[in-house]
C-alpha cells in the first residue's frame, strides 16, 4: 500500500512514514487522551487509536476532583475545563411531589494558597474527553479513529503492532512502547494473560442516561427514594440545559431505551410523561471493583480503567485514570527522550498500583455504606509516593505539617523580584523538574543541565531570587528553613535537603531521572 493511500485509510494522524513511533496508545478515553497530551508537549511521536468513530457520548462520570485539576492546569486545560464546568449542587429529596429535605452532598471547602482547587468541577465526561481531544490538537497530536489494535508482539527492541480500519484495511506500525487505555474489558490486557480480580459488588443494574426534563430547577440535584432501598436521581449537568438520571433498585431487568428511562422516571419520581423529554444518551451498567495483578509486561503497559475498575460511588475512577497517565507520561518521556534508564518505568507500577488499591478500598467502603455524603478525602490532595524508590527525604526532625519528599509540593502565591505577582504552579507548569532554592543559596547552578526542558533551577530569596516570598505563603506551605527541593514534572517532591551539599546530592539524584549523560553533560 502506497504512503498516500495509507494516510486516505488511516487518516492525517499518521505523521512521518506512518510506521515508526515513541509510544503506541490503545483506546481515547480520558487516559489515552491525558497520556498523548502530555507526551505530545515532550516530543515524544504517540499514536493514539480509537476504534469507535468518535469519542464516547455521555456524561458518565461527571467529578474532576482537585488533584485532577491540577493535573490539567499544568497541561493547559483548566481554564477551558473550568468555564465548561460547575460546582455541584445541594441534595433535594423528595418526597409525595415536595422537597423535604436540602442537604450539600458534596462538601465545599475554601480555596486556600497551598490547595487553589478546592473542590470537585462538575464536567459532563463526554464535555471533558472534548477538552482533552482539542488540547491534543493544539499541541499537534490527534486520535486515529475507526481503528482498532488487533493484535502485537514485543522483543528487545519495540512493539510490533497490527492495526485494522473500520474498512477492513490493515497497517502495521511499530512502537518503543505500548499502553493499553482501552477500559475495563481491555483487549490488550487480556492478550497479555494479565487477571484482575476484586471485591464482589451486589449485583444491582442501574440506568444512566442524559435527558431533558421539564419543571425542575437548577439548582439541586434532586432525588427520590424508592420503596425497595434504590433510588432516582436527576443532577443537572453544567453547562449544558440537560439533566443526568440515574436509576437503581428497579424491578425487574429493563433495557436503556428512552421508552425505558421515560418510562422508570413517571414510575418513580412525581414527574408526569409530558416533562420528561429527549434522551440523548443512556446505558445500562453494573458496578464493577477489580485490580490488576500487574501494570507492565515488558514493554507494555496498563492504564486506568485497564488496570483497575471502580465503582462510581465517590467519583474517584476517572480521575485515578488521569493521575496514571499523569505518572506515567513523564517516565516514558525522560526514558525516550533523555536518556533516562528503562528502569525508571517501573516505578510507574511500583507507585500507581498501591493508590489504585487504596481508592478500590474507599470506593468499595462507599458503595456498601450507601452513605450520600462526599468529603474532602476523596480531593486525592493527600496522595503521594513517600515509600517510592525515586523519594528521597535528607532532612532531620522535620514538622508534621511540612510536606516531605513523596507527598504533592503545593502551590503558593509570591511575586517576581519586580513585584508582578505569581505562583509556584506557573514556575511547577510544563514538562521539566523544577528545583526549588528556598533561600536561594543552596545550589550551584553550573553543576546542574542547562537545558530548561530538563529542570528549571527556581531561586526563593537570597541575593540573586527569582521568587520573592512576599506575604509568606511560600514558608506556611514549605516551613520556615531554607531547603533545596527537587519537584518531579507530576508535581511531588522527589528529593529534599538541607542547603548544605545539596548540589552534590541533587546531581546523583538527577541521574536516577534524567540519565547519567544528561548530568555529566553539565559538569
Amino acid at each position: 500500500m502506497e504512503l498516500n493511500s495509507v494516510k486516505e485509510t488511516f487518516g492525517t494522524a499518521l505523521p512521518h512514514d506512518g510506521t515508526a513511533f515513541d509510544v503506541l496508545i490503545a483506546g481515547a478515553g480520558p487516559t489515552g487522551l491525558a497520556l498523548a497530551i502530555d507526551l505530545t508537549r515532550r516530543g515524544v511521536r504517540t499514536l493514539l487509536v480509537e476504534r469507535q468513530d468518535r469519542l464516547s457520548p455521555g456524561a458518565r462520570g461527571t467529578g474532576v476532583q482537585p488533584r485532577t485539576q491540577e493535573v490539567y492546569d499544568d497541561l493547559g486545560l483548566l481554564d477551558a475545563a473550568v468555564a465548561a464546568g460547575g460546582l455541584y449542587p445541594e441534595t433535594a429529596r423528595w418526597e409525595n411531589g415536595e422537597i423535604v429535605d436540602v442537604t450539600e452532598m458534596i462538601e465545599r471547602v475554601e480555596p486556600a494558597p497551598a490547595t487553589p482547587y478546592s473542590n470537585a468541577l462538575m464536567l459532563p465526561q463526554f464535555r471533558n474527553l472534548e477538552l482533552l481531544y482539542e488540547r491534543l490538537r493544539e499541541l499537534g497530536g490527534d486520535v486515529l479513529f475507526r481503528t482498532e489494535l488487533t493484535e502485537f508482539d514485543q522483543d528487545s527492541a519495540g512493539v510490533t503492532a497490527r492495526l485494522r480500519h473500520a474498512d477492513g484495511a490493515e497497517r502495521t506500525v511499530h512502537g518503543a512502547y505500548l499502553v493499553a487505555t482501552d477500559g475495563g474489558r481491555s483487549t490488550v490486557r487480556r492478550a497479555l494473560g494479565i487477571k484482575m480480580s476484586g471485591p464482589e459488588l451486589e449485583p444491582v443494574a442501574v440506568l444512566l442516561a442524559d435527558l431533558r426534563v421539564d419543571g425542575l430547577d437548577r439548582d439541586h440535584w434532586h432525588r427520590w427514594e424508592l420503596p425497595n432501598g434504590g433510588f432516582a436521581g436527576l443532577l443537572p449537568l453544567a453547562g449544558t440545559d440537560y439533566f443526568q438520571t440515574m436509576i437503581a433498585g428497579f424491578d425487574g431487568t429493563p433495557d436503556s431505551s428512552p421508552e425505558t428511562i421515560r418510562a422508570e422516571l413517571v414510575a418513580h419520581t412525581h414527574l408526569d410523561a409530558a416533562q420528561v423529554g429527549e434522551v440523548l444518551w443512556s446505558s445500562l451498567f453494573r458496578p464493577r471493583a477489580g485490580l490488576v495483578e500487574r501494570y507492565r509486561t515488558g514493554r507494555v503497559f496498563l492504564a486506568g480503567d485497564a488496570a483497575h475498575i471502580h465503582s462510581p460511588a465517590g467519583g474517584q475512577g476517572l480521575n485515578t485514570s488521569v493521575q496514571d497517565a499523569y505518572n506515567l507520561g513523564w517516565k516514558l518521556g525522560q526514558v525516550l527522550r533523555h536518556g533516562a534508564p528503562d528502569s525508571l518505568l517501573d516505578t510507574y507500577e511500583t507507585e500507581r498500583r498501591p493508590i489504585a488499591e487504596s481508592i478500590l478500598d474507599t470506593s468499595t467502603r462507599l458503595h456498601r455504606s450507601r452513605t450520600l455524603r462526599r468529603g474532602r478525602d476523596l480531593h486525592q490532595l493527600g496522595i503521594g509516593y513517600p515509600d517510592s524508590p525515586l523519594t528521597r527525604e535528607l532532612r532531620t526532625d522535620l514538622a508534621e505539617d511540612i510536606p516531605a519528599a513523596g507527598d504533592r509540593a503545593p502551590d503558593a502565591p509570591c511575586t517576581t523580584p519586580d513585584g508582578t505577582p505569581t505562583r509556584l504552579f506557573d514556575a511547577f507548569r510544563g514538562p521539566h523538574f523544577t528545583l526549588l532554592d528556598l533561600g536561594g543559596t543552596g545550589i550551584d547552578a553550573g553543576a546542574l543541565p542547562a537545558d530548561p526542558a530538563l529542570i528549571r533551577l527556581v531561586r526563593v530569596g537570597g541575593p540573586t531570587p527569582d521568587l520573592i516570598d512576599t506575604d509568606g505563603h511560600i514558608r506556611d506551605a514549605y516551613g520556615p528553613s531554607p531547603a533545596v527541593l527537587l519537584i518531579r514534572p507530576d508535581g511531588y517532591l522527589a528529593l529534599a535537603a538541607p542547603p548544605e551539599d545539596a548540589t552534590a546530592q541533587v546531581a546523583a539524584a538527577l541521574e536516577t531521572y534524567l540519565g547519567a549523560g544528561a548530568v555529566a553533560a553539565a559538569g
